[in-house]
């Protein structure tokens, strides 16, 4: 796999952190013939004389007015890739139930669980802002394959967030589900309508929609982006900020369940890993790629 930018795409994909150069049209130059004299007592034209006023064009009484073309903004977050970690030995249970299940609609826990029990307490009171459905109410993604929870996981540091268990793992033992924006967008708008039910509201249900934050989901300084317009703000915000330390704090949120089908790519750490990986995904009709990719594995310390 080729380089990465700050945002999670490959080989200058990104339109911010790889901006194509602006081809500049050539402006031809004219040729200006000398000015014509009536007589040869006609002064010639020096800096001193006013220069001749540009013709403006004309608009017929009707016309429409000409409409100025808005520019159209060069960063893509459909593209925004999107990473849900797990421990190995969570895969196969996550095949069986065919999707990535929000903490609250969990009937057992996974077996090997890196939140800790005060974590997701706290992720189950806090709100998700613009929504008022709790934290815990929906599926997590990190925007980069860097953030800072799996930074310190794979770097051994502390973390209260981080559940001893976890930390007892190296970081070889998990597996990075990715997928984009868009995957999930178009996921999301081919699921079935859902009617409400008439003996207890008839008030039509609110579209499901993803949420974005520039910060832990559960912290109440974090701000929300929690409708189609104000995640896509929020995901360009974030984008934009020149050394990408927001993104390594943000999440992405997805309400309920998302569809293993949704997952574009499983990254792992080496050779052994994906075979290993091969070998669960074989009982499954489930097919993704399974790529190695050893920067996802190591921490920041050991770069150094």
């Amino acid at each position: 796999m080729d380089d990465e930018c700050i945002h999670g795409l490959e080989g200058q994909l990104c339109a911010l952190c790889f901006p194509k150069a602006a081809i500049e049209p050539a402006t031809p130059v004219k040729k200006t013939r000398a000015p014509k004299l009536s007589s040869l007592r006609d002064p010639l034209p020096t800096a001193a004389t006013p220069a001749a006023r540009t013709a403006r064009p004309v608009r017929f009484a009707g016309a429409p007015r000409p409409v100025r073309a808005e520019p159209l903004s060069a960063d893509n977050v459909d593209e925004q890739r999107v990473y849900h970690l797990t421990h190995i030995s969570n895969l196969a249970a996550i095949l069986h139930d065919g999707r990535l299940l929000a903490n609250e609609a969990l009937t057992t826990r996974p077996t090997v669980d890196i939140s800790t029990p005060a974590t997701r307490d706290v992720r189950r009171e806090a709100r998700v802002a613009g929504d008022g459905r709790g934290v815990a109410e929906y599926v997590p993604f990190f925007l980069s394959p860097n953030a800072t929870v799996w930074e310190n996981l794979r770097a051994e540091a502390a973390d209260p967030r981080l559940a001893l268990n976890a930390h007892g793992s190296e970081a070889f033992d998990f597996v990075m589900l990715v997928s984009t924006v868009k995957k999930i967008y178009d996921g999301l708008a081919a699921l079935p309508a859902t009617d409400a039910d008439p003996t207890e509201d008839e008030t039509a249900l609110i579209p499901t929609v993803i949420a974005v934050t520039n910060g832990d989901a559960a912290d109440e300084l974090t701000r929300f982006g929690a409708t189609p317009a104000t995640a896509e703000r929020m995901l360009q915000t974030l984008r934009a900020e020149a050394d990408g330390a927001m993104l390594l704090e943000a999440e992405l949120l997805v309400p309920d369940a998302f569809p293993i089908e949704w997952i574009t790519l499983i990254g792992v750490s080496n050779d052994n890993v994906r075979e290993t990986v091969r070998g669960i995904l074989k009982s499954s009709s489930f097919k993704p790629k399974v790529a190695v990719y050893p920067p996802w594995f190591h921490s920041s310390a050991d770069a150094q």
